[in-house]
């Protein structure tokens, strides 16, 4: 071969091997599908406010990283899992999506992540709760970021048993989400030496919870658990106040409680209540300055934990695409294993082999309104607790993924 044969060679050797880098990411765009309840019950926590995060993730990686062409696309999957597992699968297959994140409804949740693993797409979770979701249906293609039915029931459960709330009546939304906290939560009252005094289950979602606060004001419980969320939780917490509960002596336990919740509820209401969060916009310097940028794009709204969730989910996947140089689904679900995670919001954390995001977990109490500052200054903090114990032993979850 000659010289100059040799230097065409080489060069046309270095532009396969650029173009064939290049093509590692699909339709040369990263494609990122925010799936949530953007009208009905879980809009407020999630909903626009999680699209709205995803992009700021997006502009804060490309501040620093302008290696990829990013889009952001959303769809409302109306909490119902037939919906949002067709909505999954044609983002996946028609329209280049390559990562759907949020999903709030953990039978929704559920559902997407085994499209996710069929596909071969990657799946963020930040608003689903099911701790099966790192547990018995944990898969190579998806993470679950902000918080689960385990970490709530162990954060908020232990706590108020141990404060001599030991007797408890379940008000519990009737599909995976509910079923799952109502049994994570329960686990921890009887470990700790309460008592179940009885449940009772309620359509999903629902505006009238007469019948089942009754039920539960007859059992005597010194704790009702609403084992529920968004729109659910207030409805019931304001109805329980209609009935006079816990004038009456009992207390309400809110098992996943957000800051959207209380702003609705107002702290006249919600004055009390105790609760385990993973984020709170108030919590230093970082959360302070991020959650200000985002409430001046949301019409003046703090962010939820989900929505917080959302953000340092898709920040921590571009940069496990950029490392990887592929927007492969179980790919770059393996490489955000192996990095380290650290944003603004979450601080510095991990993802373990289970998919299960670590960090630490908070205990909250809402604040008298005479204790409130300001605008969205809710909460005072109880007790923080340590990222290595905040969530569930991964050798108890009984993921396939995780060896014995």
């Amino acid at each position: 071969m000659t010289f100059k044969r040799k230097l065409i060679s080489t060069a046309a050797m270095l532009a396969l091997s650029a173009g064939a880098a290049h093509a590692q990411i699909s339709g040369n765009v990263v494609k990122i599908g925010v799936l949530n309840d953007q009208s009905g019950t879980y809009a407020d926590l999630a909903g626009p406010g999680s699209t709205l995060a995803a992009k700021m993730a997006v502009e804060d990686f490309m501040a620093k990283d302008k290696s990829l062409k990013i889009e952001v696309v959303f769809a409302d999957h109306q909490n119902k899992p037939d919906v949002g597992s067709q909505i999954a699968r044609k983002w996946f297959d028609s329209d280049g999506v390559d990562v759907i994140v949020d999903l709030p409804t953990s039978s929704v949740a559920l559902a997407v992540n085994q499209v996710a693993k069929e596909k071969g797409k990657a799946a963020i979770i930040s608003t689903g709760a099911s701790s099966d979701l790192t547990g018995k249906a944990c898969t190579p293609n998806t993470v679950h970021w902000t918080y689960d039915t385990w970490q709530l029931a162990n954060g908020t459960g232990s706590a108020i048993v141990k404060t001599g709330g030991d007797t408890w009546f379940f008000l519990t939304a009737d599909y995976a989400f509910g079923h799952a906290l109502e049994r994570d939560t329960e686990a921890v009252v009887v470990k700790s030496g309460g008592k179940v005094l009885g449940k009772v289950r309620h359509p999903f979602p629902s505006s009238d919870f007469s019948s089942f606060l009754l039920q539960a004001q007859a059992s005597k419980a010194k704790i009702i658990g609403l084992a529920n969320a968004g729109a659910d939780t207030t409805n019931a917490i304001k109805q329980a106040a209609e009935f006079g509960i816990v004038k009456g002596g009992q207390n309400l336990a809110g098992l996943l409680v957000f800051l959207t919740d209380v702003h609705a509820l107002g702290l006249e209401k919600a004055q009390g209540l105790i609760f385990t969060e993973s984020f709170y916009w108030d919590l230093n310097d970082k959360t302070r300055e991020w959650s200000k940028r985002y409430a001046a794009r949301h019409g003046g709204k703090m962010p939820s934990m989900g929505q917080a969730g959302v953000y340092a989910g898709v920040l921590h996947y571009l940069k496990a695409v950029a490392a990887a140089k592929t927007d492969d689904g179980t790919k770059v679900v393996a490489k955000m294993k192996e990095l380290p995670t650290d944003d603004p919001l979450f601080g510095k954390g991990k993802i373990r082999a289970d998919g299960r995001k670590i960090h630490d977990s908070y205990l909250f109490e809402v604040k008298k309104p005479s204790e409130s500052k300001g605008p969205w200054d809710y909460y005072k903090l109880r007790a923080t607790v340590p990222a290595d114990q905040a969530f569930r032993p991964m050798e108890q979850g009984d993921c396939p993924l995780v060896k014995k």
